[in-house]
């Protein structure tokens, strides 16, 4: 039973979100295996700008980086980059992020994660993209309480804005491939720390809060798991995904079909993840240590959109490409650490 096909992408690959988080990872990596990158960011305020900036400087002085300032639900910014480069496949990471900000801002949501993600589809299919490969995130699978999560669990009942637009672009995605037989892999992210990470999630938080001797903010009383995955096992697994193009799943079954995963058209969606929960008072404690300071915590209850836990089957993404992520919560956090204390100089 095949399910995709390994063929190396060449030519210029597009990475949205290139000023991001996750997508300055994967076109450094791309960049430093001789890979020429096209990045596109947007470089909206939700979190600081400056840090955007500073991870977009460091892909300018890069041999095979081409930039440029787009956004997303901007479509003819979009397709005029695209017939100025002519990717041959697209890495699509720009979104808008975050659970408790769909409560003050949810049109954010629907311009960048709806109609900007329309705009990505559409582009893949104008210039024929050999692969589209898009995140999605463990929030879609919400209500849902079996663990470890994998891709075969109902993913219909999300908790958040941002997961239910996530689990949208699943959707779309889905019946572009089986429409225009478009290549296409979603990829649901859990919990992703490391250098450069996001200021507004919780490892990076913590890390400037704690510097500060400010107290930090522990939901649910700190009875919280996460599948806390760093960051370099997240973007050796989106490498290996953009070489494995999805094709159709000849033993799915349409009168028992699967609720995901794969199916007669070229889409497969995966799980991507470190595979073992961490609990979050043994991630402060940890963090603690690599600080050398205690950390002021302050209780609180549950925030709306969250959930007591998240861990994922990462079997499915082994079996497919050999996704085996092996750095250690202790190795982690030293080099988050050790990145935090020279970028802000403390």
């Amino acid at each position: 039973m095949m399910m995709s096909k390994s063929s190396a992408i060449a030519g210029p690959i597009l990475v949205t979100g290139t000023a991001g988080f996750i997508g300055f990872h994967v076109a450094e990596k791309l960049l430093t295996a001789g890979r020429p990158v096209i990045g596109l960011d947007n470089f909206n305020d939700y979190y600081d700008v400056g840090l955007k900036q500073a991870r977009w400087t460091q892909l300018e002085g890069r041999n095979g980086f081409s930039g440029r300032r787009v956004d997303i639900a901007d479509r003819d910014g979009l397709f005029k980059l695209c017939e100025e480069f002519e990717p041959t496949a697209i890495v699509h990471l720009a979104a808008q992020a975050g659970v408790r900000y769909g409560l003050e801002n949810p049109g954010a949501y629907v311009d960048s994660n709806l109609v900007g993600f329309g705009n990505i589809l559409e582009a893949a299919r104008t210039f024929q993209a050999e692969h589209l490969v898009f995140a999605s995130t463990s929030s879609v699978y919400g209500a849902n309480r079996t663990m470890p999560y994998a891709e075969h669990h109902g993913a219909s009942h999300p908790l958040s804005l941002y997961a239910a637009t996530k689990r949208a672009n699943e959707l779309m995605a889905h019946s572009y491939a089986h429409l225009f037989r478009i290549p296409m892999t979603g990829l649901r992210f859990f919990t992703v720390y490391g250098p450069w990470g996001r200021p507004d999630m919780a490892p990076q938080k913590f890390t400037a809060r704690i510097f500060a001797g400010d107290p930090i903010e522990v939901y649910n009383g700190g009875k919280l798991m996460r599948d806390f995955t760093f960051v370099e096992d997240i973007v050796e697994g989106v490498t290996r995904v953009l070489d494995h193009i999805p094709v159709p799943d000849e033993s799915w079954n349409a009168e028992a079909p699967t609720p995901d995963g794969s199916s007669v058209a070229p889409y497969r969606v995966f799980n991507i993840g470190r595979g073992s929960p961490i609990d979050l008072m043994d991630f402060i404690a940890t963090l603690e240590r690599k600080i050398g300071r205690k950390a002021n915590m302050q209780m609180l209850g549950m925030q709306p959109g969250d959930v007591e836990g998240t861990w994922c089957d990462v079997s499915a993404l082994e079996r497919a490409v050999g996704y085996r992520p092996s750095v250690t919560l202790d190795e982690g956090l030293e080099k988050t650490v050790a990145w935090f204390r020279e970028y802000y100089r403390v």
